[in-house]
C-alpha cells in the first residue's frame, strides 16, 4: 500500500502503522519526498511524501499515522489487498467530482465507513480544477476526499480538467503504480487485470504525436500479456477505464458523438484508435466518465450490437460492455440526452450517483448504478457473465 500526503515545509516521510486489533502502531516505513511547485501565479511550494509500506499480511486490517516528529496525522485505517485471483473485489467507480457540488460524495464516505469497498476507480476529472485558486483548489479538494482516501486505494486516470501546466497537479499529487506518473497503468486485482489509460494524450498538443503513439504501444503490448493464456486463465477480465467515451448520447458538442471519434478511430488519418486494439484483445468492460451522466450501453463494435443473445445480452456478449459514470456531481451540473437514444445504447440516467463493480468471480461481475438524488436507490442492476474468454 502506498500512502501520499501533503505538507507546506520539508519534513521527513514516515508512515508508523500496526495490525488490528490492537492500540499500538509500532512499526515504521520511511519514504521519499518531491517538491511540486505549482503553476500559478504564487508559485506555491508543496511537498508530496510518498510511502510504500511492504510485507503487510493479505486481508489483514491495519491502523496508520502519517507524518514525522513535527507532527502526525489522525489515525486511518485500511485493510490489505489479498493476494491471487480466488476472491471478488469490490470497487466503487465514477468520475467528474468536483469540489462544489461534489453531492455523491457523503454518500460514499458513509459506504467507505462500512467496508462496501476494496477499492476506488475515479476516471478523471477532479476538483473543478486542482491548479485553480494556485492550487488551494486542489488542497481543498484531497482533504475533502480524505475521508475516502485514507482507507481504501483511490486509483485514477487524467480528465481534461487536469490538463493546466502539463497535468502536474495531478501528476504528482496522485501516486499510482509504474513510471508514467499516472497518465497511464494496469494492476490485477483479484480475477480482473485493470488498465488505467489517458484518453487526453489526443486532445492536448502539449503531448505530440510521440505520445499517443508511446500509450498506444504500451497498451498494445499490456494486452498481448494479458492474453496470454497463463495470465488469462487466472486473471479472465479485463477492465479499462479511461475519461473521454467513444460512444455517448448526450445534448452537447462533445467528441463521443462524432461518427468517428478521437479516441474510438484515432488520429493522423486514423492512427492509434482504441477500439479496434480493444476489440482484438477481448476487452471485457470499458469504464468512460466526461458525461455528467450515467450511460450503458450494449455490446458494441463499431457501431454494431454483439449481445451475447437476445433473452441475455450480457451473457457471453461478443464485444466490450461500456458504461459511462461521470455523475459524482461538480459544479457543471448534469448533462442531459439526446430526445432518442442510439441503437447500441440500453439506459440512460440523468442524475446524481455512482457506480459499484463486484468483481465476483472468474465468469461473473455485477454492476449496479446507484442515485444520489435518489437517496440510494439502484436505478441499474445487470451481471456480465462469460463462460470462456
Amino acid at each position: 500500500m502506498t500512502v501520499t500526503w501533503t505538507t507546506f515545509i520539508l519534513t521527513p516521510s514516515v508512515v508508523k502503522f500496526g495490525a488490528v486489533p490492537g492500540t499500538i502502531l509500532n512499526i515504521l516505513a520511511y519514504g521519499n519526498t518531491t517538491e511540486f511547485v505549482d503553476g500559478g501565479w504564487m508559485k506555491r511550494k508543496l511537498f508530496i511524501h510518498r510511502v510504500n509500506i511492504k510485507g503487510l499480511t493479505p486481508g489483514q486490517r491495519y491502523a496508520y499515522s502519517c507524518g514525522s516528529i513535527y507532527g502526525w496525522s489522525s489515525q486511518f485505517f485500511f485493510r490489505a489487498m489479498q493476494n491471487g485471483s480466488s476472491w471478488g473485489p469490490r470497487l466503487v467507480v465514477f468520475g467528474d467530482m468536483g469540489k462544489e457540488n461534489a453531492q455523491s460524495l457523503s454518500r460514499l464516505q458513509k459506504e467507505t465507513e462500512m467496508g462496501m469497498y476494496d477499492a476506488v476507480l475515479h476516471v478523471g476529472d477532479f476538483a473543478y480544477d486542482l491548479h485553480q485558486d494556485n492550487a488551494q483548489t486542489g488542497d481543498e479538494f484531497m482533504r475533502q476526499i480524505e475521508s475516502v482516501a485514507a482507507y481504501i486505494p483511490y486509483m485514477t486516470c487524467p480528465g481534461n480538467h487536469e490538463e493546466a501546466y502539463n497535468f502536474s497537479n495531478y501528476r504528482n499529487r496522485f501516486s499510482m503504480p509504474g513510471n508514467t506518473e499516472g497518465l497511464w497503468y494496469s494492476w490485477d486485482l483479484g480475477p480482473a487485470h485493470i488498465i488505467s489509460l489517458s484518453t487526453e494524450v489526443y486532445f492536448f498538443i502539449i503531448y505530440g504525436k510521440e505520445v499517443v503513439a508511446e500509450q498506444f504501444k504500451w497498451l498494445q503490448k499490456d494486452l498481448q500479456e494479458a492474453n496470454k493464456p497463463t495470465k488469462r486463465s487466472v486473471h479472465p477480465w479485463i477492465i479499462t477505464m479511461g475519461h473521454r467515451p467513444m460512444y455517448c448520447s448526450n445534448f452537447d458538442k462533445d467528441d463521443c458523438l462524432q461518427h468517428n471519434t478521437v479516441v474510438r478511430k484515432g488520429i493522423f488519418g486514423g492512427q492509434y484508435g482504441l477500439e479496434d486494439l480493444f476489440y482484438k484483445y477481448g476487452v471485457d468492460l470499458e469504464i468512460w466518465a466526461h458525461e455528467h451522466s450515467y450511460e450503458r450501453l450494449w455490446p458494441v463494435y463499431n457501431y454494431t450490437v454483439y449481445n451475447g443473445s437476445t433473452e441475455a445480452p450480457y451473457t457471453n456478449p461478443k464485444a466490450p460492455v461500456h458504461i459511462i459514470t461521470g455523475s459524482a456531481g461538480c459544479k457543471e451540473r448534469l448533462d442531459p440526452f439526446f430526445p432518442l437514444p442510439r441503437a447500441w445504447s440500453a439506459l440512460r440516467i440523468e442524475d446524481y450517483g455512482y457506480t459499484r463493480v463486484h468483481i465476483a468471480n472468474k465468469t461473473h461481475i455485477h454492476l449496479q448504478q446507484v442515485s444520489d438524488d435518489q437517496n440510494g436507490e439502484i436505478v441499474d442492476d445487470f451481471w456480465m457473465i462469460k463462460n470462456k474468454c
